[in-house]
């Protein structure tokens, strides 16, 4: 796997730990840049030339930067396609996985945004999202389809769906149904989660005592 090893520009306890956890779950041969963003180190030429937006998570593989949780979950995917977690194209479950990757970010981050800052809703015609409570029905639609998004096997839709829905009802962003509930319980269980999260509150502790 040599030739298949990335970089992941990552910052403890931020967005990048979702990519770190599904790095951990596939069992991927990565290696960590960190940053500190008391620092400001996100902001700094050398990682404005890797991302301009000065966010995480980043990839760099070889000459190939992507960046974007749900890019960056499909990239890795894709080039490890052993790990059986990405279906690939021919496979059935493959435009579900699209659908559900872009979902996220085209219509439940922009959802929840606009329900938690209270901004008036927009017109259903106008939003690509339709409405906050559509968005949420389907989720919930689709968690009933089996215990992973996808149905029985756990992908890497999870590894975008899982952090994003532990985040939103830890802080009331998204009530924890027990449909949603049920769900981030299974995935809290996984061993993985243990090892991201030491991982990160070790990286943490460093740049605080630092």
């Amino acid at each position: 796997m040599s030739d298949r090893r990335f970089t992941l520009f990552h910052a403890p306890q931020t967005r990048s730990s979702c990519t770190l956890r599904l790095a951990e779950e596939m069992g991927l041969p990565y290696d960590l840049h960190v940053l500190d963003l008391a620092k400001g180190e996100h902001k700094a030429p050398a990682y404005l030339a890797i991302n301009p937006m000065g966010k995480v998570p980043a990839i760099r593989h070889g000459e190939v930067v992507v960046t974007e949780q749900g890019a960056i979950a499909l990239y890795l995917g894709d080039l490890f396609p052993e790990t059986g977690m990405c279906p690939q194209p021919g496979d059935p479950l493959r435009g579900s996985l699209l659908r559900w990757l872009f979902f996220y970010g085209d219509c439940v981050e922009p959802a929840v945004l606009q329900k938690a800052m209270k901004w008036e809703a927009p017109k259903a015609s106008m939003a690509g999202y339709g409405s906050y409570e559509d968005t949420m029905a389907a989720v919930e639609g689709q968690l009933a389809t089996g215990p992973w998004f996808l149905g029985e096997s756990f992908t890497i839709v999870d590894g975008v769906f899982g952090p994003a829905l532990t985040w939103l009802t830890a802080f009331g962003l998204v009530p924890a149904t027990p449909g949603i509930a049920a769900y981030v319980e299974r995935f809290a269980a996984r061993p993985a989660a243990a090892k991201t999260a030491a991982i990160d509150a070790d990286l943490a502790a460093k740049q605080k005592g630092g």
